[in-house]
Order: C-alpha cells, then structure tokens, then sequence
C-alpha cells in the first residue's frame, strides 16, 4: 500500500479573503473550488507599499477585483507565475492591465519539457502567457523590502518555479508541494523523474514554512516533501506488483492501485500512472511494445 500523506485539513479559506501569513506575505485565495484546486488557487502578494502578486489565478473578474482591493493604496510592481495551469496564469491580461506591472516567470508553456510525445496531456496549459522577464535557476526577483529566489521544480509541469522569500525565510511552493494533496503529474508536460528530482532538491533547503498553490501552510517541510517521496516510490512497488503477474494496461492497474479511491478521480489517477510507467520505461524497468509508449499501450516488467 502507498504510503499515508500528512494533507493539511485545517485550511479555512474565504474566496476574497485577506490573510496576512509573515511580515510581508499575504494571500487571498480565488472562488475557484474543485476536486483539483480544493479550496481555489492561492494568489500571494509580496511587499508593502509596492507589491508584488505571484499568481494571479484563473481567468476571473471576480478575483482580479479581490486583489485589486487587497493592494489598495499600494502599488503593484512584480506579476510573477510560477506555472502555466489553467489555475494559476491566466488571470495576468487583467492584472496587468489593471497595473501596468511587467511579469515574471520561467517561461512559456511546455517551455522546460524533455519530451515531445505524439499524446497531450487533458490537463488545462495556458498557452497565451509569455513572461516580460524570464527567470532563470536561482535567478532573483527583487521589489521594494523583498527578494524572490526563484527554484526550477519541473514535474508537475515543466515550466515550474517555487520562490524562496528570502526576508521572511519561507517558500512559495506553487503546485509543485501542495497543502491538501500529492501533485498531478501528467505526461508529456508532466514528467515523474524530473518532479522526484525536484523534491529531493528541496530537501537541501532550510525555509520554516512552505505557502503552497492550494491548501494551507505547511510547518514542517522537510518532512513533508521526504512522506510525498515516499509515497511516489510505494506507488512505483505497486506498479511492479500489478506488473509481476503480466503484462497490464493502465485502466486495469488503476483499478486495483486506486480501489479505495473515488471513481471520479480515476481518470487523473491513470495519468500518474503513466508518468510513473514512463519514468521506469526510462530507466529500464519496464518494457512495452510501443515506441514511445502511451496512454494506451501495455506494459510489462523488463
């Protein structure tokens, strides 16, 4: 069986909401609750008097409104994204035009990945974003009293950056470590080997607290990024489990892998499965007829 994951439950979030969370992080999270998002995506401002907003959220006045009204009387400096979901970058046109501020990110959509596999991912990728300033590994964004050390974590989506605030020494850890769930990580955007990577990198880090994409704080980061490790690797033994009587398809293993879960979710369960599957086609652990393989294709044990 996977191994439990230590969700946040306690997370009590208004749509609109102005929560203040250290000296200078406040968050106010979009009317956008789903079986994917939670309670809504969590959009950040950073600073006071100039400010910056890291993830302005899903297309929606609404939401726009409620952060104009959060930085009222202050100026908004920085627009920063840390990926391109659907969720995440697609408010930008109407901050941006409602600010004036330039934005900052990673890079377009698809932008970091490693494959170019002849299937698409069902998952929303906004295409129409193109940060005015990209920003590299390690690069900084810096405002008015605060410094963003931007993280490159693909997995969940191959343009992903977390942001280190360095003042109050605590992480923006967009979707890459979420506070109420694992990560999707869909194929061919999203990639299993690169976002295990990416966790293991953030346990060389020292930040007290993580404010993720969705969902609330998470106090105790270290081991909470070291129990989704653990849990992506049990997912893996079960995997060689359903593979160890035959060949499988991924329906067939979801079923037996995800028997407790809702049905519902089945369907974005499959695709973590296929991420695990092409994670381990890479490294030879498993064999398949088809070159590359798919969503549909049938594996087996190498």
């Amino acid at each position: 069986m996977a191994q439990p994951i230590p969700f946040k439950s306690t997370f009590d979030a208004e749509a609109g909401e102005v929560v203040q969370l250290t000296p200078l992080l406040r968050r106010v999270t979009s009317p956008n609750p789903s079986m994917f998002t939670f309670k809504g995506t969590n959009t950040y401002i950073v600073g006071k008097g100039k400010v910056g907003v890291i993830d302005p959220g899903p297309l929606s006045p609404e939401h726009t409104a409620a952060i104009m009204r959060a930085v009222e009387g202050e100026t908004v400096t920085h627009i920063i994204v840390t990926h391109t979901h659907n969720d995440h970058s697609p408010g930008v046109p109407d901050l941006k035009a409602a600010t004036g501020a330039p934005t900052y990110g990673y890079g377009p959509h698809g932008v970091g990945s490693r494959r170019d596999w002849p299937f698409d991912s069902p998952e929303g990728g906004d295409r129409n974003f193109t940060p005015d300033h990209v920003v590299p590994d390690g690069g900084l964004v810096e405002g008015d009293g605060w410094t963003l050390e931007a993280i490159f974590t693909p997995g969940h989506i191959s343009n992903h950056l977390c942001f280190a605030l360095k003042e109050d020494n605590v992480m923006l850890s967009g979707d890459h470590v979420m506070g109420w769930s694992t990560s999707i990580v869909s194929p061919p955007d999203g990639d299993m080997n690169d976002y295990m990577a990416s966790l293991r990198r953030m346990l060389d880090r020292d930040e007290t607290t993580y404010y993720p994409g969705h969902g609330g704080p998470i106090d105790d980061p270290k081991n909470f990024v070291q129990a989704f490790i653990d849990h992506r690797e049990a997912r893996e033994d079960q995997i060689r489990q359903c593979l160890s009587g035959g060949a499988m398809s991924i329906p067939a293993m979801v079923k037996v892998m995800y028997a407790d879960v809702d049905e519902n979710l089945h369907r974005a369960a499959g695709r973590s499965v296929l991420s695990h599957l092409l994670a381990m086609w890479e490294r030879g652990e498993v064999a398949c007829p088809d070159s590359p393989p798919g969503p549909d294709s049938t594996y087996r044990l190498a």
